[in-house]
């Protein structure tokens, strides 16, 4: 039952896309988006994801309000740094070692990491949960430990918001312990 609700929400996320891409809303659009959508999942089915979480409303309330809060201030830099013409900005590839290493969360900490300007994905190994991120405007250790840490915050926002008591567990078990070290820049 799970899996047959899963396809027709993605089916439904596919049409609005398609919609929204083609920016025409007639019924030969919704059709056509429909008809499509089914065709990718057919020829490109999804993997099974199981949300073993529980949808928290505190935690999604500071991760919403956090994220906002993000999106706005890296805005702000980034144009501070195009229009100041000042230096020459440097950018790094980092590994991140995530706690929680389903797929489900590296997803999540993924597409929040590229929404935030002056930050994207490169690369994700989901079997050591561990995430390649290239940051614009690094001026040295300091700023990529910095970046590093917030990513893990940004992964503690998201657990705590639709994770399971086993994952929460996981991070308080992991902050109250020693903290694991990556490489520097890849």
């Amino acid at each position: 039952m799970d899996r047959a609700r899963d396809r027709v929400v993605a089916i439904m996320i596919l049409t609005v896309v398609w919609m929204l891409l083609w920016g025409v809303f007639s019924w030969i659009t919704l059709l056509g988006g429909l008809l499509v959508s089914m065709l990718v999942l057919a020829v490109f089915p999804l993997p099974p994801v199981t949300f073993a979480g529980r949808l928290r409303p505190g935690g999604l309330v500071r991760f919403t309000t956090r994220f906002l809060i993000d999106l706005v201030v890296a805005s702000l830099q980034l144009v501070w740094t195009a229009f100041g013409g000042r230096r020459v900005p440097r950018s790094a590839v980092m590994a991140v070692r995530l706690t929680v290493r389903s797929d489900l969360h590296l997803t999540l900490c993924a597409e929040a990491v590229s929404l935030v300007p002056g930050s994207l994905i490169v690369d994700m190994d989901r079997a050591a949960g561990i995430l390649y991120v290239h940051v614009f405007d690094v001026t040295g250790p300091a700023d990529i430990d910095r970046f590093r840490s917030d990513v893990r915050d940004l992964e503690e926002r998201i657990v705590r918001a639709v994770g399971s008591d086993a994952e929460i567990d996981l991070l308080t078990g992991v902050a109250a312990g020693s903290t694991s070290t990556e490489g520097g820049s890849r």
